[in-house]
C-alpha cells in the first residue's frame, strides 16, 4: 500500500510554495459546497474513470461547465461549488481533453489510471502485534511508573517529547478535534471510544460524505492504519491500555480509502478537507499521499488537476480555521535536491520509472502551501533511517520509530510506536505516518491552551516550542564509511528536523 506513511510506504514532500502557487494560480476558497443532481450517463467507450474538473467559482460558470460535462457524456457525482471542484465519472477516453477546452474550466483530469471497480477488500500488510506475553511484561513494568497507563512502559515516544508530564498539567480540551484522514478508525476500541467524535466523522470514498453510523470505520481489521494513528493522538488515559499525546482532546475519522484498492484518490481527499472544515475540525492529520502519483507534475494535465483540486479544498479548510499536518515520507530522500527518481507511479496500474524535478512535481497534500511537514525520529532523537528530509522542506520532527538503529530500553525493546489497533488490540508500527500524529497531538495541546490561535499562528507556536536539534556530525548509521544522508542547515533549522522536535510539555506550559 504505497500511499500510507507507514514503514511499507514510499512518499515524498517538496518545498517551493511560491513557485507552486504561481504555477497553478490557485484560487481562494470560501464556503461550504453543495451536491447537485447527477447528469446524463456517459456512453460506454472505455474504462469508467473518475475526474476532477476545476472551474471559476461563480454560479454562471459552474452551471455552464456542468452543462458541458453532460454534453460530453460525463456523470456528475458532486459539485463543491464554493471551491469550484466538480467530481465526474466518464467512460469516454477523450473526456479530459474535451472538458479542458470548455470555457471556464481551469484544469481537469483523471484522478486514477485504473477503472472504477466494485467493492472488495485489500491487505495492508503485517503489523508487529503486542502479544499476551509481551503485554504482561509491559503491564508489570508500567505498574512501577506513577499514573501510567497499563502499557505505557513501552511508549518511549511519549517520554521523548514530554507528553507523559504534559498530561499531568493539561491533557487537552474537549473543544478541540483532530480529524484522522485515513483508512478509518475503530471508534469501539476502549482507548478511543471516550474521545471519539462521531458528529465530525464520515466516509468520503468517491467524493461524497457518508455520515451514516459506522461509515467511518475501517472496512476490515487489516485496514488498521487510521486506528493506530488515532491512538497516537488521543488514546484516553482511562486505565485500559496506551495513552495518546493529547488524551483529553477529541478525535474523529474521515475514511478516504477506495473500497476495492485501499488507495487514496483526490476526490475523496477533497471531500475530507471540505467536510472537516464544515464540521468545525481544528486539526487534520494526513499520513498518506494522494494516489496514484507519488509526485504530481504540473506539466501533465491530469496531475495538475489533482494538485489544483486538493489545494483548493485544503485552503478552504485553512481559511475556516483548520490546521493540516502531513508526514514527510519514508524514502530517505533529500527533497531539496535537483532530481528524484520515482519508480512507483502510477501505483494503481503499471508504474513507469521517471526522474522528476521536485520544484515542479509535488507530493499531495504534504507539499501544499500552509501544510506542516513532519519528519520522523527514534528514541535517540536522531532522524529515523527511512525518514525523508530536506532543508526548507521539513517543518518539524516527531517520534516515528526506528527499528534498526534506535532501540529503546523498554520491556518489549521495540523501536517502533505502540498504539491502538482494531478490535481492541495493540500493535507496533513505524514511519513518518507515526511522526505526523505525534505532532498533531502537540498541535491539539497548543490549540487547547491558545483557543483563538489561527492555523498560521498555531504553526508558528508549533515551531517555536520545538526543541532545536542540530545536524549530526556524521550520519553513517550502518558503519560502512558512507553517509546515509546529508543534513544541511544550521542548529536552529535544518533538513533533518526543521525547527526541531516537538515538545508536548512546552505546549501546555
Amino acid at each position: 500500500m504505497a500511499h500510507l506513511r507507514s514503514r511499507r510506504q514510499l512518499a515524498l514532500a517538496v518545498p517551493v510554495v511560491l513557485s507552486l502557487t504561481a504555477s497553478l494560480g490557485f484560487l481562494p476558497a470560501v464556503a461550504s459546497a453543495a451536491p447537485v443532481t447527477e447528469s446524463t450517463a456517459a456512453t460506454a467507450e472505455g474504462p469508467n474513470l473518475s475526474y476532477v474538473v476545476n472551474t471559476k467559482t461563480d454560479k454562471r460558470t459552474i452551471a455552464s461547465v456542468q452543462k458541458a460535462i453532460a454534453q460530453a457524456g460525463g456523470k456528475i457525482v458532486i459539485t463543491y461549488a464554493k471551491i469550484g471542484v466538480i467530481v465526474v465519472h466518464s467512460t469516454d477516453p477523450a473526456f479530459g481533453a474535451t472538458i479542458r477546452a470548455v470555457r471556464g474550466v481551469q484544469s481537469a483530469g483523471a484522478t486514477r489510471t485504473s477503472p472504477l471497480t466494485p467493492a472488495g477488500t485489500t491487505d495492508l500488510g503485517a503489523v508487529d502485534m503486542l502479544t499476551d506475553a509481551e503485554a504482561a511484561k509491559v503491564k508489570a513494568a508500567s505498574a512501577d511508573i506513577p499514573d501510567a497507563e497499563p502499557l505505557e512502559a513501552d511508549q518511549w515516544d511519549l517520554r521523548a517529547i514530554g507528553a507523559d508530564q504534559a498530561a499531568k498539567i493539561d491533557d487537552g480540551s474537549k473543544k478541540v478535534t483532530v480529524a484522522v484522514i485515513d483508512t478509518g478508525v475503530d471508534d469501539t476500541h476502549p482507548d478511543l471510544a471516550p474521545n471519539f467524535s462521531a458528529a465530525q466523522s464520515a466516509n468520503c470514498n468517491g467524493g461524497v460524505a457518508d455520515t451514516s453510523e459506522g461509515s467511518w470505520r475501517p472496512y476490515t481489521p487489516q485496514d488498521y492504519h487510521g486506528t493506530h494513528v488515532a491512538g497516537e493522538i488521543a488514546a484516553a488515559r482511562n486505565g485500559v491500555g496506551v495513552a495518546g499525546v493529547a488524551p483529553g482532546v477529541k478525535v474523529s475519522s474521515i475514511n478516504v480509502t477506495d473500497r476495492a484498492s485501499g488507495l487514496f484518490y483526490a476526490e475523496s481527499v477533497v471531500c475530507a478537507f471540505v467536510f472537516a472544515a464544515d464540521r468545525g475540525v481544528e486539526i487534520t492529520n494526513n499520513s498518506y499521499y494522494v494516489d496514484p502519483w507519488l509526485y504530481n507534475c504540473v506539466d501533465d494535465p491530469d496531475q495538475k488537476a489533482i494538485v489544483d483540486a486538493v489545494n483548493r479544498a485544503q485552503k478552504y479548510a485553512t481559511k475556516k480555521g483548520t490546521l493540516h499536518l502531513a508526514s514527510a515520507g519514508n524514502s530517505n530522500h533529500d527533497l531539496a535536491s535537483d532530481a528524484i527518481l520515482d519508480a512507483s507511479s502510477p501505483n494503481d496500474t503499471t508504474p513507469v520509472e521517471r526522474t522528476i524535478d521536485p520544484s515542479e512535481c509535488f507530493d499531495v497534500p504534504t507539499q501544499l502551501p500552509g501544510i506542516v511537514t513532519v519528519s520522523a525520529t527514534g528514541v535517540k532523537n536522531e532522524k529515523s533511517f527511512y525518514s525523508t528530509y530536506g532543508n526548507g522542506v521539513v517543518d518539524i520532527a516527531a517520534p516515528g520509530g526506528d527499528s534498526r538503529y534506535q532501540i529503546p530500553d523498554t520491556p518489549s525493546k521495540n523501536g517502533r510506536i505502540l498504539s491502538t489497533m482494531p478490535n481492541g488490540e495493540y500493535g507496533f508500527l513505524q514511519g513518518t505516518s507515526m511522526a505526523s500524529p505525534h505532532a498533531a497531538g502537540v498541535a491539539a495541546l497548543l490549540k487547547s491552551t491558545h483557543p483563538w490561535a489561527s492555523p498560521k499562528q498555531l504553526q508558528k507556536l508549533l515551531k517555536a516550542q520545538a526543541d532545536e536539534q542540530a545536524c549530526p556530525t556524521s550520519y553513517d548509521q550502518n558503519g560502512d564509511g558512507v553517509q546515509d544522508a546529508v543534513c544541511e542547515g544550521g542548529p536552529s533549522v535544518n533538513g533533518f528536523y526543521g525547527f526541531g522536535i516537538v515538545n508536548a510539555l512546552k505546549a501546555v506550559k
